[in-house]
This record gives C-alpha cells, sequence and structure tokens, in this order.
C-alpha cells in the first residue's frame, strides 16, 4: 500500500539516489589502500600491574583504574615499586581499552634492551572501563579530573629516585587525546606536570557526533582555553591522524588549530609520516608497527643526557619531532649537525662534467669522490638533483628526503652562490649493490600544470600531459585543486624500454598547505591509479598549489591523466519528515482526511522551501547589525558558519544532502510501514482478533499511572531507557489499531454497496455524538498515516537518545542514576506526549482550534533543524518535539 502511493517516476529517482549512497558507503569503506600497518608482536606475554590509588580516589572513581605495563623479567622486577624510568601515560579514547599500550610499550622495551638500559620508558594506562565518550559526553570532565589524580600517583612513585621525575609524557588515542589537552583547563592543574602530547586519530576541531550538549560544551572549553591561552601554552602537541582508512575519525577533525602565538603544535597525517608511509584505521594506529617504531625513536631522542628524563628544551622537542614526523633526511637526529666534513685522503677523485651521470656501485674495494663542477651548470640549469638506492647514505645539506625505496636530494643552485663544487661519496661496499644518479636541470622543464577536471564533468572529460623527456624528477601542479569535496583518480601509465631489471617509481602527493602527504610505489612500466582527496581545504589566503612529485626513471615514458571520482544527514533527514508532517496536518485540517506519508513527502518535501532560509540569514551574517541583532536575540551560532569553517560547505552540498534526506526518509517509511503491518500479523496470530474501538477516549484510566511511571524511570535511572519504553508503548498502540483495522476489514461483506452504508451509519453516529466518538475504517485509516509519520520522528529521536542509554547500561554496576542526563529534560515532555498521541486518532482533533497553528509549525522548525542541528545533532529532537507537542494538545483545544 505505501509502494502504490508513489508512483514510477519518483520511485525510480530513490532507487537511484540508493545507488548514489552505496556507490558513496562503498568509497567510504573500501575506497583506499589496503591496510599495510605490520602487526607489533609482543616477545614475553604482556603483564598489566594494577596501581593501588588511595582510598578516597578509588571510591570516588570505582569505575575507573591505573595500571603499569610489563614483559617478562622487566615485569618482574618492577612490581615492587619506586620506578626507576622515564613516565609515559597512555589514554585510550572511546570504547577503548588500557591495554591497548601493549604494542607501543612492547617496542619502546626492545628498544631499551638494545642499548642495555641506559634510559627506559615506564608505560602506564588508564581503564576508562570502555566508556563511549564519543556519543556521550558526561564522563569527559570525570575522566579528565581522574586522569590529574592519575600523574600525580605516578610521579610519586619515583619519590626519592636519583633522576626522579617531574612530569610525564602523555599518548592520547581518539578522544584520550581530547582529555589530555582538557587537563590544561582544570583549575588545580600545574602545566608543567605534561612536557609531550602526542595525540593519535583524536577529533580536535569537533565532535564527530554531537549527540549531547555536554560534548559540545566539552569541546569549546577546551578549544576556546587553548586559543585564549596560546601565549601561555608552552606544551608540545603532535596530532597524527589515520588518513582515509580511518573512516570514525576523519583526518579534518584532527588537525590542531594553527595559532601565531602557539608554535609547539604539529599535525600530520600518518601516510605523511617518514619510514610509515601508510594509513591507518582507527584501532590500527595504535599497533601499526612502522608508526609505533617512529614514535618510539622519537621518543628515545628526546631523553635529556643529564636528567635522564624527557628534555624540558621545547625547541628540540619540535625539532625532533620535525625530524621523526615531518622530513627524515635519512640519517640519525643531531641536535646541533655538522655542516663540514673532512674530504683529504687517498681516495679516488673522478671529475664528472656531463649533466646527467649514473653510477652503479658492486663490490667497491675503495672509496669514490665524485666531483660536479658548477660554473658551467649555473647558466643552464637551476637545479641539481640527486638520487640513491643506499638508504643509510649522510648528506651535509641536511636537506635529503627519505623515501621508501630511495633517498632524494634536490638543490636550488641560487642558494649556494660561494659553492664551486658538488660532490659525491662513494664508500667501499662489499657484496651489497646500489645505484646513485644526478641530473642538473631547468626547474621550467620538470614543473607541468595539470588543471583538474570540472567537479560536474562525471567523468566524461579528462585531462592528460605526456612527459617526453628523460628526466628522474617532475613536478605535476595540480591547479584549481584545494577543497575536500573534490576527489579525482589519477592514472599514471609508464612505458619503458628493453629493461632487464624491474624499476621502481614512486609518485609522492605532496600538499603545501599541511602535512598530509600520501606516497604510491609502482612498478614500470605498468599502470597506476592513485586517489586525490584533501583531509584539510586550501586556506583562503594560501596560493600554493597542490603538487604531485614523480621519481621516475630515464628509461620509462609517463602519461598522466585524471577522471572525476567524486565526494549531518541525519538532520536533513528530520527536515523532510517534519515537512511531510506539516502536510499531513494541513490536509486534514483543510480536507478532513490525512494523505499517505509517500504521497505527502513527494508533495512537500522540497528544497526550496528549506536552503534560501539558511543560505540568507548565513549572507545576513556577514552584516555587523544583523550579528549584533542575532546575539541580542542570544540565538546560537548558525551550523552552516561553523561547517564553512571546518571546509565541510561547498556549492550544492546542502541540495544534495537534501535530496539524500528525501530518499532516506522515504525508506524508512517504508520500513517502519512494513514493520507495522508485521507486528500487526504477528500479533492476530498470537491472540484473539481485535475491534475498532467503540468509544475513542483520549485518557485512558491507566494513561496517567503509566505516566507517571515512566517519569520516575527518568528522574531515578536514565532519560533514555523511559523515552525508549514510552516509544515502544506508542508502537505497541499503532500496531493494535493496524490489527484492528485488519480484522475489521477481513470481517466486513464483499458488497462495496453495504460498506459504504456502513460507513455512512459509522459517520452519522459519530457526528451525533460529542462525548463519544466511534472509530470508522477510514478514520482508522488516516490515524494509521499520520501515526506512521510520528513513528519516523519518534525513532530518530530514540536513535540519537541510545548513546546515554548504553553508556547507563554499561556503567549500571556503579551508578543507578546516569548523572549528567542529556535525556532528562526532554524525557520529562516526551513521555506525556507520547501517552496521549498513543491514543489520538484523527476524528477527535479534526475540529480542534489548534490544528491550524499546529499544520504551521513544522515548516519554520524543518528551517530550524537545518539552522541549529546540521552540526549539533542533539539539538534535533528539540525541533521534533514541538509539534508532537501541539499535535497532542490538538485533543484539548
Amino acid at each position: 500500500m505505501f509502494l502504490h502511493s508513489v508512483n514510477l517516476w519518483n520511485l525510480a529517482f530513490y532507487v537511484f539516489m540508493v545507488f548514489m549512497a552505496t556507490l558513496g558507503l562503498w568509497d567510504v569503506f573500501f575506497g583506499f589502500e589496503e591496510n599495510k600497518c605490520s602487526m607489533s608482536y609482543m616477545f614475553e606475554y604482556p603483564e598489566y600491574q594494577k596501581i593501588e590509588l588511595p582510598k578516597k580516589l578509588a571510591k570516588r572513581y570505582p569505575a575507573y583504574e591505573l595500571y603499569l605495563y610489563g614483559e617478562g623479567s622487566y615485569a618482574e622486577e618492577h612490581k615492587i615499586l619506586p620506578l626507576t624510568g622515564i613516565p609515559v601515560l597512555f589514554l585510550p579514547g572511546n570504547a577503548g581499552s588500557y591495554k591497548q599500550v601493549r604494542s607501543i610499550g612492547s617496542i619502546a622495551l626492545r628498544k631499551a634492551e638494545d642499548i642495555d638500559f641506559k634510559y627506559h620508558f615506564d608505560f602506564f594506562s588508564v581503564n576508562f572501563n570502555e566508556e563511549l565518550v564519543a556519543l556521550y559526553g558526561g564522563s569527559l570532565q570525570k575522566q579528565t579530573k581522574f586522569v590529574h589524580e592519575c600523574i600525580k600517583t605516578i610521579l610519586k612513585l619515583y619519590k626519592g629516585q636519583e633522576f626522579a621525575p617531574k612530569s610525564v609524557a602523555i599518548i592520547g588515542h581518539s578522544m584520550g587525546g581530547l582529555v589530555a589537552r582538557a587537563l590544561l583547563t582544570l583549575k588545580n592543574f600545574k602545566h608543567d606536570l605534561i612536557n609531550l602530547l602526542i595525540t593519535q586519530a583524536t577529533p580536535h576541531v569537533a565532535p564527530v557526533m554531537p549527540l549531547d550538549r555536554f560534548i559540545t560544551d566539552f569541546y569549546t572549553t577546551v578549544n576556546n582555553y587553548w586559543i585564549l591561552n596560546a601565549r601561555h601554552i608552552n606544551l608540545t602537541t603532535l596530532s597524527v591522524a589515520g588518513g582515509f582508512r580511518d573512516y570514525q575519525v576523519r583526518s579534518g577533525l584532527t588537525f590542531l588549530p594553527k595559532l601565531s602565538h602557539h608554535t609547539s603544535a604539529l599535525s600530520v597525517v600518518s601516510s605523511a609520516v617518514p619510514k610509515t608511509w601508510v594509513s591507518t584505521d582507527h584501532l590500527s594506529i595504535v599497533w601499526c608497527k612502522q608508526l609505533q617504531l617512529t614514535t618510539v625513536r622519537a621518543f628515545f631522542d628526546l631523553i635529556d643526557a643529564d636528567t635522564k628524563q624527557i628534555t624540558q628544551n621545547s625547541k628540540k622537542k619540535l625539532s625532533v619531532l620535525t625530524h621523526h614526523f615531518i622530513r627524515h633526511p635519512s640519517k640519525h637526529f643531531e641536535e646541533n649537525p655538522a655542516i663540514i666534513s673532512d674530504l683529504t685522503g687517498t681516495s679516488m677523485w673522478v671529475p664528472v662534467k656531463v649533466s646527467k651521470w649514473t653510477y652503479v656501485a658492486y663490490n667497491e674495494s675503495e672509496k669514490i669522490y665524485f666531483t660536479f663542477p658548477l660554473e658551467n651548470h649555473r647558466k643552464i640549469y637551476t637545479h641539481v638533483y640527486c638520487q640513491s638506492t643506499m638508504l643509510q647514505g649522510v648528506d651535509l645539506s641536511w636537506k635529503a628526503e627519505l623515501l621508501p625505496t630511495i633517498k632524494t636530494l634536490t638543490l636550488r643552485l641560487q642558494d649556494y652562490p660561494s659553492l664551486s663544487h658538488l660532490v659525491v661519496y662513494v664508500p667501499s661496499v662489499h657484496g651489497s649493490k646500489f645505484v646513485v644518479d644526478c641530473e642538473f636541470f631547468k626547474k621550467e622543464t620538470r614543473s607541468i600544470q595539470l588543471p583538474v577536471t570540472h567537479l560536474f564533468s562525471f567523468g566524461l572529460s579528462s585531462r592528460k600531459v605526456m612527459l617526453n623527456t628523460n628526466g628522474l624528477y617532475y613536478n605535476i601542479e595540480l591547479l584549481n585543486f584545494g577543497q575536500i569535496y573534490q576527489a579525482f583518480k589519477i592514472n599514471v601509465v609508464s612505458k619503458c624500454s628493453a629493461v632487464k631489471e624491474e624499476i621502481t617509481s614512486i609518485y609522492k602527493l605532496h600538499i603545501p598547505w599541511s602535512y598530509e602527504d600520501s606516497l604510491t610505489v609502482a612498478q614500470a612500466p605498468s599502470s597506476t591509479e592513485i586517489s586525490l582527496k584533501l583531509h584539510i581545504a586550501q586556506p583562503e589566503n594560501d596560493s600554493h598549489v597542490a603538487l604531485l612529485k614523480m621519481y621516475t626513471s630515464s628509461d620509462c615514458r609517463y602519461e598522466v591523466s585524471f577522471r572525476f571520482h567524486g565526494g549531518a544527514l541525519p538532520a536533513y533527514v528530520v527536515s523532510n519528515m517534519l515537512l511531510t508532517y506539516r502536510g499531513q496536518l494541513y490536509s486534514l485540517f483543510s480536507t478532513g482526511c490525512c494523505l499517505e506519508y509517500a504521497t505527502m513527502l513527494d508533495k512537500e518535501a522540497k528544497p526550496y522551501k528549506v536552503d534560501p532560509f539558511v543560505i540568507i540569514i548565513k549572507f545576513l551574517l556577514g552584516y555587523k547589525w544583523f550579528n549584533e541583532l542575532w546575539d541580542v536575540l542570544l540565538l546560537p551560532e548558525l551550523d552552516a558558519v561553523i561547517l564553512t569553517s571546518q571546509s565541510m560547505c561547498f556549492p550544492l552540498i546542502s541540495l544534495i544532502l537534501f535530496l539524500f534526506g528525501t530518499c532516506t526518509a522515504y525508506w524508512s517509511g517504508l520500513l517502519s510501514s512494513a514493520s507495522v503491518r508485521l507486528l500487526s500479523s504477528l500479533w492476530l496470530a498470537l491472540k484473539r482478533p481485535s475491534e475498532l474501538p467503540k468509544d475513542i477516549k483520549m485518557i485512558s484510566p491507566d494513561l496517567p499511572f503509566l505516566t507517571i511511571v515512566l517519569i520516575i524511570v527518568s528522574w531515578t535511572t536514565c532519560g533514555a531507557l523511559a523515552i525508549l519504553l514510552s516509544y515502544v508503548y506508542y508502537v505497541f498502540k499503532v500496531v493494535h489499531l493496524q490489527a484492528s483495522l485488519t480484522t475489521f476489514k477481513n470481517s466486513q461483506p464483499v458488497n462495496p454497496k453495504h460498506s459504504r452504508r456502513s460507513e455512512k451509519k459509522s459517520n452519522h453516529h459519530k457526528d451525533s455524538s460529542v462525548h463519544h466518538l466511534r472509530l470508522s475504517a477510514n478514520d482508522a485509516e488516516d490515524s494509521l498515516r499520520m501515526h506512521s509519520t510520528v513513528i519516523n520522528l519518534l525513532t530518530w529521536i530514540v536513535l540519537l537518545s541510545m548513546p546515554s542509554l548504553i553508556y547507563w547500561l554499561k556503567n549500571l554496576r556503579y551508578y543507578f542514576k546516569l548523572n549528567p542526563d542529556p535525556c532528562k529534560p526532554l524525557a520529562f515532555i516526551l513521555i506525556p506526549t507520547m501517552a496521549i498521541l498513543g491514543n489520538t486518532y484523527t476524528v477527535s482533533i479534526k475540529s480542534s482550534k489548534l490544528l491550524k497553528t499546529a499544520s504551521q509549525f513544522p515548516l519554520p522548525l524543518a528551517v530550524g533543524v537545518i539552522a541549529f542541528g546540521s552540526a549539533h545533532l542533539y539539538r534535533v529532537p528539540c525541533f521534533v518535539f514541538i509539534p508532537l507537542l501541539l499535535h497532542a494538545l490538538c485533543n484539548f483545544m
């Protein structure tokens, strides 16, 4: 019956939107590289020693614990406190386990063994009882205060030691990183208790799912504090994102705000981290061996030899992190690197006068110095480029760059006006083979501009460029590519002359305005596809161009082409449903009957009823007078402004989301209608057939008692639980009505004339009785249509309140009452509203004086959902319950 109310063209549209959504979901979950992280293993059985906390602290936080990680003999030795190492505290994230510390803890232990425990780290981990803090923010402040107490407890474990630490380093995964940043907002917290903060896949900018106001308030407090106190925050902070494999926390949310006064913060994507070069998902970022090795190397380079603790020198800390996470010069970190070297000796000196040179070294018996005179080359060329397959090589310029299979160096000759020669040193090697290539080139010949295809070309147009020269290095400038909604596929085809050995090419996507580079290693000849996406949009005042750096072979020719690939929904779904609800209420007021949900969705759910108002408001907010008026009215910040600041707004995005919202609303309506019919069939199979109610009573004898009980449940336990129970009661009433209508239709004679006569009698009886309304089959059908829409709206309220219910159930053994409870105020209003609506029929509200007003409210509320609920999902239920409340009041007015 639901499908019959939609014409074929509309059905085709909904099917097409489902197809597009499926493509989008496929791209999110599967449209990235395979997991190339190596698993980190423990060499000995991991042990977690529980640290005894003060009794008052344990009583105040019964669900939280502190552990010390260890393995084998190390674990046995450190069961007897105090400790002697360098403390590092690991904070798990949303639903995270304290045992996730084992990967980095084990690798750090192996590193300490390699240096005979000259230095070693003690890794602590907090058990947050695997709380869902990304969905329920009521415990974030509690976690923060507990971590503060843990830091003080950890430092007491080193009391009396010769090199006792005065601070700890923190590694925070996911929301654990935000909790670490929140420590600075505590009144009694001393900033020097933390000497280093590394966050992994932490959404610093905004919550992934703002399902309650506690999360958004927590974010506002933390980010405002860091912005306003940037001058005084001297905490070196590194944020590492997982890249496109992490579909739970998009990397754009992990970038710390760039503040002119806060120069101790770095943000990087794991695919750009030297010696890592892989994208990680949200969980693998804590065990990815490549990334954990890099982190441990950085930790050991941060140690001050005098204090045997992490250095307090902010400049050195930033240099070490830059060395390991931003640009690795292919040698060990040196605080004061040597830039002079003695080249004297009996080694062979070989002058090289050609502009392009290759040397294959194998079983060299003596050292060789190759010298390149620069005087003549300066007149013709602008740059010199060298690459070597010996990754252990050293350069004095400290400008070399380490790549997966080669080490490269590019120098601009203009920067070295007094340099007479370039020297390439080849050491004596035995049994090892490596290749060194060098070439001089003009920048203009190796820099090629390639405009990206138009956003709406849908793959019908493409751009292509041929690299016909035999160079080793190219820069492809990707023009007009700077927004996160742009997504393309680059195709690089390499064609090589007859070569006996395998040739490796490296393609590096370099984004100048953020550290989110990605590398692709390919064997030539081949056809390689590279995803072209961004985590951070190009800043308005930034003129840099995204680059595809190609480290190629002189024996191959390359062809580069690319085609278009493409790329708050709940708020738009609810907005569509509110417009549908408005249409049904208005049709009931104007014609006395309620149309089908699908029919009204097609008629009422139009983007021009919503989007223009939001666009106009956003435009007017650009004027000072309107901003002042907005503040006087105490209105919250427009979500479109927030999303724009996060680079999440682009042309037509609202229209696209609205269309997907319409599609989702349609299929959810179909699902709810089918579910009600299925449940009613089960009801009829299990129980004696029901009849349509003879007398309509808006308030049944048990209704006040049920309402009071549910309100008490909400007050004493959890508001979301009471909302769920009310929702179950409401669905039960609708299922019962559907079963009664089915029974009534099955019992009626087939003669249509007889049916119409009985219907007229029923209506006559209904009109002649004011206080005792009799429900007819038509009225029952109208009521079911209205209830179908209400169920869809209530379903979204229930879904958005589920996180707090899950949190409450998980912590029920510790706390019987959820505090704070984001759903309690809503439950107090929604419970009696649902109770009344469950006993409401269209025949009882047709003559209501409030019906016209009730039918007008959903339209501005649909606009409000988009304006204030797109980035704050917890506000959506507030916009939904208002028309439901007016609908319920129509029974009395």
